[in-house]
């Protein structure tokens, strides 16, 4: 007698019955979710009016070029600032770029006797500017609310330019900051001051000077090894078509080679890292006791090589990884082989249909497109404004202090009467209208009609391959009766007829990014709050969203391949492909994560052999080429780009590999459903999948005997 508990065989459906017309994806089909087609053809007109108005109000100088205290570009053709391509502050404690210090004071007591010490302080005032003798308390020089306020600085500081704005010229003597070997000056007022108030004045530019060098450097680096890059990723792209190919002959042997090639190399990581590591230790007078902590953050990574807790580090990660690999083989080793069989079929399929292998370009261009508009339209809306001028006054009760006004009509009003002094200068770029009160938002929306784009990019790409995969697949006899350029035939049907249901579930996936980004977003602002519900609220929120996103991609992603082939609309064949795999929950759980293992160890396996490749080159440890190795920097630079690029790539091509499989694995599922592998109900699948297949069964036949 059966339990309450236990599920009905039909309550997640009815498996497929026998239908004898049935072959492979259908041609007469309708139109699907035609109501989101039109909000989705709608939203992208709406996008395009968007990036229009933005082009319309935004400048893009104003995120690029600095902006005197008029608002006018530094160092911009006809404008008066043409030839001052650099800006000055008046007050960060006065730096400006020189080379020396200098006060008012002093340019005034040498003044006297000298005239170049004005010629060379007056560089650095006010156009127009010309009385060296005007004491300091009429010089506006106390003014702190506006820099053009002032005649003249009180003070000159050293510095250089950075981003086109003058900073202090810091340098560490010893662990000592100084300025131009200094570490105390005057500041123009009559008092002494410290090199770290002008750190402290300047906060955060220290860093950043830093990382200019070092970016410098990075730069100088792909300049000098771009050639050697490029040519370590065409060895990748070959490398990685190459694989696909020899899996469709040699699959097994090639696939278990993978396998114990990255034991092999994890191996070997743990053994170079447990000799780095004993012979750190064994030197005496070294830095092997020395620990990362201790050193900070170093641009130059060698230094932490030098360290034994490194290699500890890494030979721990290393073991566990190791000891994960081989603890996954044991116990799915059985799975493992109906896995390579699918792999095998995926590289049959993807041998009679090769241009599926160069459909990611199309997925890669339209991705850049969509990534190109919406970083456009943003840097649009964020320059949108026009210049907004306040008063600003010497005076502290001055009634017009910061109010709105006109620079070419304040000489006219009665403001200067009232407030002596006072000047009409730039604040900020803004605007009253109801365009500028919005911007933030259209910088919301522009977000979420990007990540929209981007996944229904991403959905089109699937719903694409699916389509010619399942034709091969559905095909009896192949390659005979796999019908003519199935690729561009999926592709003309996602477009024509699924282009409502692939933007309805891409908008489903969009919505549930953008409440990601919020919830970043608040616990970046929460990191600093004391209230710790609100920041655990966020983080079970991140948890759940994270679940969720990565669920819903796995529901669309299998939605589209039964979409491909049924030509049904999203819900349904979410529904379809919901209940289908439930009723093969067994096999999805073990096959499906089990491909996405081997997949995995064949991209870590191309992108850690050209990455070891590129660290003997770069390293200069290959005699034969070693004169060719251009001079660097950083090693790393060359060598993580040579990585992280091997990686795309073959991310790239494996992608195609894995929709292809999970494609394949759905046309099984159905396959066992509608047909029993007699004469009259012949099963589509391959004979070797269709042997391993009866090892399986009989295998669980034997068990439950």
């Amino acid at each position: 007698m059966a339990r309450k508990t236990d599920i009905p065989p039909s309550y997640y459906g009815e498996p497929r019955n026998f239908d004898p017309s049935f072959r492979g994806p259908i041609h007469n089909r309708a139109c699907t979710d035609v109501l989101c087609c039109v909000i989705f053809v709608i939203v992208i007109l709406g996008y395009i009016a968007l990036g229009t108005v933005a082009w319309i109000h935004g400048d893009p100088r104003k995120v690029v070029y600095p902006t005197d205290s008029h608002g006018q570009f530094c160092g911009q053709q006809g404008t008066p600032n043409a030839n001052k391509a650099i800006l000055f502050y008046f007050n960060i404690l006065g730096p400006s770029l020189r080379d020396r210090f200098a006060t008012y004071l002093d340019m005034q007591y040498n003044y006297r006797y000298n005239n170049s010490y004005w010629e060379y302080y007056r560089q650095f005032c006010k156009p127009g500017f010309d009385n060296p003798r005007k004491d300091l308390t009429s010089l506006n020089l106390y003014c702190l609310t506006s820099s053009s306020s002032l005649d003249c600085p009180s003070m000159i500081v050293p510095s250089r330019p950075f981003l086109q704005r003058c900073f202090p010229d810091f340098i560490t003597r010893n662990g000592t900051l100084t300025v131009a070997n200094k570490t105390d000056f005057k500041d123009g007022l009559g008092k002494t001051r410290s090199v770290i108030d002008l750190r402290d004045a300047a906060n955060g530019i220290t860093s950043l000077l830093d990382a200019k060098e070092v970016g410098m450097k990075i730069f100088e680096d792909y300049a000098s090894s771009w050639y050697w890059i490029l040519i370590g990723l065409v060895i990748t792209m070959v490398v990685s078509l190459a694989f696909i190919l020899l899996l469709r002959f040699t699959a097994g042997v090639l696939l278990w080679l993978i396998i114990f090639g990255v034991i092999a190399v994890v191996g070997y990581g743990i053994w170079h890292c447990y000799w780095e590591f004993s012979t750190l230790r064994g030197k005496p007078h070294s830095d092997g006791d020395v620990t990362i902590s201790d050193i900070g953050f170093q641009t130059d990574f060698r230094v932490y090589l030098q360290l034994s807790q490194t290699w500890l580090i890494l030979m721990i990660s290393l073991s566990v990884i190791e000891a994960v690999i081989i603890v996954i083989l044991i116990f799915l080793r059985r799975r493992v082989r109906i896995a390579i069989a699918l792999l095998e079929e995926g590289s049959r399929a993807i041998g009679y249909i090769m241009s599926t292998l160069f459909y990611p370009i199309i997925t890669f261009v339209l991705l850049a497109i969509c990534i190109a508009y919406w970083a456009v339209i943003a840097v649009f809306l964020a320059s949108s404004g026009d210049a907004v001028y306040k008063v600003m006054s010497t005076q502290d009760k001055c009634m017009y202090a910061n109010l709105t006004c006109d620079p070419e009509t304040f000489s006219l009003t009665n403001v200067t009467t009232v407030c002596p002094g006072s000047q009409c200068t730039f604040a900020f770029y803004g605007g009253e209208s109801l365009y500028h009160h919005y911007i933030f938002v259209l910088q919301l929306c522009n977000l979420l009609v990007f990540l929209w784009l981007v996944n229904f990019t991403i959905a089109l790409g699937q719903c694409t391959l699916a389509g010619a995969f399942a034709s091969y697949y559905w095909a009896l006899k192949k390659p005979q009766d796999i019908p003519s350029c199935p690729l561009f035939s999926s592709f003309s049907r996602a477009v024509r007829y699924h282009t409502g249901s692939l933007a309805f579930g891409s908008l489903i996936l969009a919505l549930v990014q953008m409440f990601r980004i919020v919830l970043e977003y608040l616990d970046h602002k929460l990191k600093g709050a004391h209230n710790a519900f609100a920041r655990f609220l966020i983080c079970c929120l991140k948890c759940c969203f994270w679940c969720l996103e990565h669920f819903i991609k796995f529901m669309n992603r299998n939605a589209y391949i039964m979409m491909a082939i049924y030509g049904k609309s999203f819900c349904t064949s979410a529904k379809d492909a919901f209940f289908l795999l439930m009723r093969n929950v067994v096999r999805v759980a073990v096959l499906d994560k089990v491909t996405d293992f081997l997949l995995f160890l064949g991209k870590v396996l191309i992108s850690g052999s050209v990455g070891v490749l590129a660290f003997f080159f770069f390293t200069r440890k290959i005699p034969v080429i070693q004169e060719e190795v251009p001079s660097l920097n950083y090693y790393w630079v060359p060598l993580l780009t040579v990585i992280l690029g091997s990686y795309l790539i073959a991310h790239g091509f494996f992608n195609v590999y894995a929709m292809c499989v999970d494609t394949l694995f759905l046309c099984f599922c159905e396959d066992l459903e509608r047909n029993d592998g007699s004469p009259l109900k012949p099963f589509y699948m391959s004979p070797q999948l269709h042997r391993i297949l009866r090892r399986e069964q009989g295998a669980k036949l034997y068990a439950s005997s």
